[in-house]
């Protein structure tokens, strides 16, 4: 009997000594460390996100943490997203690396409806790209009241434009569309949109503007609105 009660004391003398416990491991690194699949029968489900927290691993480690859900939400914020848009003082810019006939819609930084400033540049009214990848991107602009009662000449119309490291390429555009009733009307419809997914490098810098511009009517472009949308969809 006093044999059993002596071993029984050494057991209990040496759980503290024996704090980490492995399964498929000889040398646990934590106090539970499992080496292998864990399976987990019944998780009840919670009504509501505040009062829990969200277990994760760290890849490098295998360790187990705990993070305040909010964490994964804050981290699916998007930094790339912007918007713009322009309804008074449109004005279109000419600079020597435009391909002939695109001319750049004067947009400002302070005209933005989502987005950081620091993306936009107002020296030469370009968006400048924050990382490689795949991005979503979508133009509208539309001349005057949207409809003309001619065909415009030198067939106008919408373009983005990207300049990367000093070559610029038009990457993109359409003209307006234009309809004719022999002997009794022509109507330019002098409204349009592109709205595309584009592969942009970080650096590029990106231009909003018209194409076959230069005929257009400076007493017009004052009435007329543009507005623009870019964010990064993937890598």
């Amino acid at each position: 009997m006093k044999t059993k009660i002596y071993n029984l004391l050494l057991a209990l003398f040496a759980v503290p000594v024996f704090s980490q416990v492995g399964i498929n491991t000889a040398t646990p690194s934590a106090a539970l460390d499992v080496n292998g699949t864990m399976k987990v029968r019944d998780v009840p489900a919670t009504p509501a996100l505040p009062g829990y927290e969200i277990l994760v691993l760290n890849t490098g480690s295998t360790q187990v943490s705990k993070a305040n859900p909010q964490l994964l939400y804050d981290s699916t914020v998007n930094s790339s997203v912007y918007a713009a848009k322009k309804t008074t003082g449109i004005d279109l810019v000419s600079l020597g690396l435009f391909p002939s006939g695109f001319r750049a819609v004067n947009f400002l930084a302070s005209e933005r409806t989502v987005g950081s400033a620091t993306l936009f540049s107002d020296t030469d009214n370009t968006f400048t790209i924050p990382s490689n990848g795949i991005y979503q991107v979508g133009f509208s602009f539309r001349y005057g009241s949207g409809l003309q009662a001619a065909i415009l000449t030198n067939t106008p119309g919408i373009g983005i434009f990207r300049n990367r490291a000093g070559v610029g390429t038009l990457i993109d555009s359409r003209v307006f569309s234009g309809i004719t009733v022999p002997l009794l009307l022509s109507l330019t419809i002098s409204e349009s949109t592109l709205n595309s997914l584009y592969s942009f490098q970080a650096g590029d810098k990106i231009s909003f503007g018209l194409t076959g511009s230069s005929l257009l009517e400076a007493g017009i472009l004052g009435t007329s609105i543009g507005s623009f949308y870019i964010y990064k969809v993937s890598n």
